[in-house]
C-alpha cells in the first residue's frame, strides 16, 4: 500500500464534495477536504465514574472487558447523549456493582493528549446494596486506601490522590 493509498484509507472522503480527505498536518493531524476545506472534527467521549466509599474501604471492579481486562478500576463507562453526567456515574455504579450511590462532589476531570476520553470522577458515598459483580466486572471489593490492588489507568492514582485530599485521609 502507498502513502496515497493510506492516507485514503485513513481519512477516507468528504461529506461535502467527495474528494478525497488528507491529514492536516497539524497537531491532531485532523482530516481535511483541500478542495471544499471541510474538516472532519474527532469529538471526545465522555466517561464518568466513581470512588465510592462504604466504612472506608473504597469500592473497585475488575473489568471483565477491554481495555484492561483483568484490572482493577473504579466504577465507570461513557456517558450516554443527553444524560446527566452525575446519573452517569451512578447508574455505572449500579451496573458494574450492583450498589447505589450518592454523589458527593466532583473529583477532577482528567485528559490526556490523544486520548478522545475525557473522564469525570466524582466522591461517592454506597447508600445501599451489597457490592456483587454487574455485568462488566469478573469481580468486585471493598478496598482500604493501604492495600489498593495495582489500577487500570494512567490516571486513577490521580484519582485515589484526588479522593484522599477530598476526604482528608
Amino acid at each position: 500500500m502507498t502513502q496515497h493509498d493510506a492516507a485514503q484509507h485513513e481519512h477516507g472522503y468528504c461529506p461535502v464534495c467527495g474528494a478525497e480527505m488528507l491529514p492536516d498536518g497539524g497537531p491532531s493531524n485532523l482530516p481535511h477536504c483541500p478542495r471544499c476545506s471541510y474538516v472532519r472534527w474527532s469529538n471526545p467521549k465522555v466517561g464518568a465514574g466513581v470512588v465510592a466509599e462504604r466504612d472506608g474501604r473504597i469500592l473497585l471492579i475488575r473489568r471483565n472487558h477491554e481495555p484492561m481486562m483483568g484490572k482493577w478500576s473504579f466504577p465507570s463507562g461513557f456517558v450516554d447523549g443527553g444524560e446527566v453526567v452525575e446519573e452517569a456515574a451512578a447508574r455505572e455504579a449500579r451496573e458494574e456493582a450492583n450498589v447505589e450511590v450518592r454523589i458527593d462532589s466532583l473529583l477532577g476531570v482528567y485528559s490526556t493528549a490523544g486520548d478522545p476520553v475525557v473522564f469525570v470522577a466524582y466522591a461517592a458515598t454506597i447508600t445501599a446494596g451489597e457490592p456483587t459483580p454487574g455485568d462488566e466486572a469478573y469481580e468486585v471489593g471493598l478496598f482500604a486506601l493501604d492495600a489498593l490492588p495495582d489500577l487500570a489507568f494512567p490516571h486513577d492514582q490521580r484519582i485515589v490522590d484526588a479522593w484522599r485530599q477530598h476526604t482528608g485521609r
